[in-house]
């Protein structure tokens, strides 16, 4: 699926380069969204299973095909997005914030909702390590995406409170990218250079569980000031004016799914077992799924931190007034910060 989504994205970008008009976009009753891996896509997964689009499509007097991509990572998720290979894509705050700033004015790329609001924790298996005060030029720090990503722009974050702003990259020098799921086994195992890891579920109840020297140093929630939006979905200005019904459609399917996952936890984690394919336990799968700290909501929480944080940082130029105006007018149904 993925080498396809990029195929198209480079005869987009041919047709630009020989001057021809770009691929437009799906017309109404069509979309294409991809999503990156783990249960912090379950509401996406939810919605997929129970073919939820579709329903609220039909109820729009309109049959929605679907087109479902996973895609490792936001610079993959942007670059087909503004191809217009992709109609919506999935990433942390932070990527969706960078997307925004850069291309307003121009694709005006927006937020469509929330994904959940779920906690990563800053991991580290060195006993000599127990605060970010603690990290030196020997510690490694394994993320997705080293300098730009989710868990990188949350620790500048914490790190320009501690050591000041103008040392918010202190840390970016021994960030290593690294998927999750090796950089937690690296963790586990010990004995190489990666001995921190910004982690999300499940990998950080799984590091916790496996190694008794893995310790928490702190988490995204403690660095926010609570509870906050993980993953959002986004989608350019062109998509969302150009096919209305298309939108609130999947918008709704979005509300139901967060919905289901709040009824009924159990039948929740047995679809994303379902759907991901997953080899995780069940009984891990529905712990985290239970977990009071994991909220799967389509309402965003503290992203206008984000938005402060990284303006105030340099990472991004333009200032937001409120979580407003980077998201689409459909999710100011829902409570939002």
């Amino acid at each position: 699926m993925r080498s396809s989504i990029l195929a198209r994205a480079l005869a987009v970008c041919a047709a630009a380069f020989l001057g021809q008009a770009p691929l437009a976009a799906h017309a109404e009753g069509k979309i294409s969204i991809a999503q990156q891996f783990g249960i912090g896509y379950l509401i996406l997964d939810v919605a997929r299973d129970q073919q939820l689009i579709e329903k609220h499509g039909r109820q729009q007097g309109i049959d929605i095909q679907v087109e479902w991509a996973s895609i490792s990572g936001s610079t993959g998720m942007n670059e087909a997005l503004l191809a217009g290979s992709l109609d919506v894509v999935s990433a942390g705050v932070p990527p969706m914030l960078t997307l925004w700033d850069r291309t307003r004015g121009r694709q005006n790329v927006k937020a469509v909702a929330a994904l959940g609001s779920l906690p990563n924790y800053l991991l580290s298996n060195s006993p000599a390590v127990k605060t970010i005060k603690d990290l030196g030029e020997k510690d490694r720090i394994a993320v997705p995406a080293a300098g730009v990503g989710f868990q990188s722009r949350t620790l500048q974050i914490e790190t320009a409170r501690v050591f000041g702003k103008d040392d918010y990259k202190r840390f970016d020098n021994i960030s290593v990218s690294l998927p999750h799921p090796e950089a937690t086994a690296a963790l586990i195992a010990g004995g190489s250079e990666i001995n921190t890891h910004f982690s999300s579920a499940p990998f950080y109840y799984q590091a916790l569980a496996a190694n008794k020297n893995v310790h928490k140093l702190i988490s995204s929630y403690d660095i926010l000031g609570g509870p906050a939006t993980f993953n959002v979905l986004y989608t350019t200005q062109k998509f969302h004016d150009e096919n209305p019904k298309t939108y609130k459609a999947f918008y709704a399917a979005l509300v139901e799914a967060s919905e289901i996952i709040k009824a009924d936890k159990a039948k929740a984690a047995d679809i994303f077992i379902r759907v991901q394919k997953s080899r995780l336990a069940p009984e891990l799968v529905r712990r985290i799924v239970e977990d009071p700290e994991n909220d799967f909501t389509v309402s965003p929480h503290r992203t206008f931190v984000y938005a402060e944080e990284l303006q105030k940082l340099g990472v991004v130029r333009n200032k937001a007034n409120s979580w407003k105006d980077y998201f689409f007018e459909e999710a100011y149904a829902q409570p939002g910060s």
